[in-house]
């Protein structure tokens, strides 16, 4: 066949336009498009609506934030248990951390679970495992996979959004059609302040000139459609690029918290980050609370919150209690807004790390600890679960789950189903097989965790 110069250079054309599009994704277009996030009913009637995840990355230590486990024993056998004191809080009589006060207001409204164990007590790979179910390869992140069961409520904004990260495993849709991808904004260590959704907002141009630069685009990518019908690649691309427009307008006002009052922004410690200390990065975590609690109201499915490094491994108090104190008054000013705001029932927060750690005692003057990934907690608030309640616990050492264990994938099947979808159900067909958020071996969802 036979091509003139004109049919060249248009085809030429549509390859920039794609090319575009990668460089705004910062990865290869793949399957599916805007039409991909459209609103989805639920096949199970769901408790929730919508996510926020604050991911404790490094692994906070159970015994000295919820797992309360006095010492016992004498000499060489006592067991270890916190350094800290705990106290009960709320009707329900939870024990809690002198660490987290400002939490600890909300201890009636925490679902606890102390029984948490995972496969493995490296980093790196437990962390993979928790976003994703699987601890070796990429995979789709969790928050993938909710958009891809239920899309996004708002067509104007990603049905995924990752504050302050650079761990690709936190947002990647891997094999899922990249309309799934979660947005990141910001990364680890730097100011949350100047946060932005990268080559999403350009002053530039006017509004009206880079409708017109889409317009002139997308006419040489749908005409490159026509020769090329049933591409969902290309199709994906075209659809992405208009979400990549409507985004300039919605989401840099989200980003601006010029429109909050003093008030709140001194409630959520917004630029009162104290400088680092020890392991302990510096980052405005009050800043991504509060921006978690615009996205949701705005309508976005999943918000990963991400708050490191809890790897304390020597000066374990100085740095426990630096974690501490940055992530308090934000998690409580936030569960305040979502309940006031009517809210909470419909957001599930989910609260915890890759694994969890031993125990110190302090009888032996060490101040260091290791990685436990045999028991730790995570906590889950609103969103359908019972408030003030324990589920499972640790062996008086706090060193492994012995009642009420639930895996990361048993996890994930409770979210999965407290927003309507059946977790083990919830699959995509890839490399000649079904894939799922549960991995091969499934997930057990966790009936008593519900109200």
């Amino acid at each position: 066949m036979n091509h003139s110069r004109r049919d060249m250079l248009r085809n030429v054309s549509c390859g920039f336009g794609y090319l575009a599009l990668q460089s705004l994704c910062g990865r290869p277009a793949m399957a599916g498009g805007l039409a991909a996030l459209a609103q989805q009913v639920p096949p199970i009637a769901p408790r929730a609506k919508r996510v926020i995840f604050l991911c404790m990355s490094g692994g906070p230590a159970q015994l000295d934030t919820f797992d309360y486990k006095p010492q016992t024993g004498k000499g060489d056998k006592k067991h270890p248990g916190s350094v800290f004191e705990f106290s009960q809080y709320g009707e329900s009589g939870l024990w809690i951390s002198e660490l987290l006060p400002a939490t600890a207001r909300h201890a009636d409204r925490l679902c606890v679970i102390n029984g948490m164990h995972a496969d493995t007590g490296i980093h790196a790979q437990s962390f993979l495992q928790l976003h994703t179910g699987d601890r070796l390869r990429e995979r789709p992140s969790m928050g993938s996979w909710i958009t891809y069961g239920l899309g996004t409520e708002n067509q104007n904004l990603p049905g995924f959004i990752s504050l302050n990260t650079s761990k690709r495993s936190v947002y990647s849709s891997a094999f899922l059609p990249s309309a799934f991808n979660g947005t990141p904004i910001g990364v680890n260590g730097e100011d949350m302040g100047q946060a932005t959704i990268r080559n999403v907002d350009s002053d530039h141009l006017s509004v009206a000139a880079k409708r017109r630069q889409l317009d002139f685009v997308q006419a040489m990518n749908r005409r490159h459609f026509v020769e090329r019908a049933g591409d969902t690649q290309l199709e994906g691309v075209i659809e992405a690029m208009e979400l990549g427009f409507r985004m300039q307008s919605e989401a840099p006002e989200l980003l601006d918290l010029s429109t909050e009052s003093q008030a709140t922004l001194d409630r959520y410690r917004v630029g009162q980050q104290k400088e680092a200390v020890g392991t302990c990065r510096s980052t405005d975590f009050g800043r991504q609370c509060l921006l978690a609690r615009r996205f949701a109201e705005a309508g976005v499915r999943f918000i990963e919150v991400n708050h490191g490094s809890w790897d304390q491994h020597k000066n374990h108090r100085r740095d426990l209690r630096a974690n501490c104190e940055a992530t308090d008054a934000p998690i409580a000013a936030l569960l305040d807004d979502l309940y006031l705001r009517g809210m909470l029932d419909e957001t599930l927060v989910v609260w915890g790390g890759e694994f969890g750690r031993p125990g110190l005692t302090p009888e032996d003057g060490k101040d260091e600890t290791g990685h436990n990934a045999r028991g730790f907690t995570f906590w889950l608030a609103g969103g359908g679960v019972k408030g003030g309640y324990v589920h499972g616990k640790t062996d008086p050492t706090g060193s492994r789950a012995v009642e009420g264990k639930v895996h990361f994938r048993d996890l994930h099947a409770t979210i999965l189903h407290l927003l309507g979808l059946p977790p083990n159900e919830l699959t995509y067909h890839y490399a000649g097989r079904q894939h799922r958020l549960t991995g091969p071996e499934g997930g057990q969802v966790v009936q008593e965790l519900f109200s």
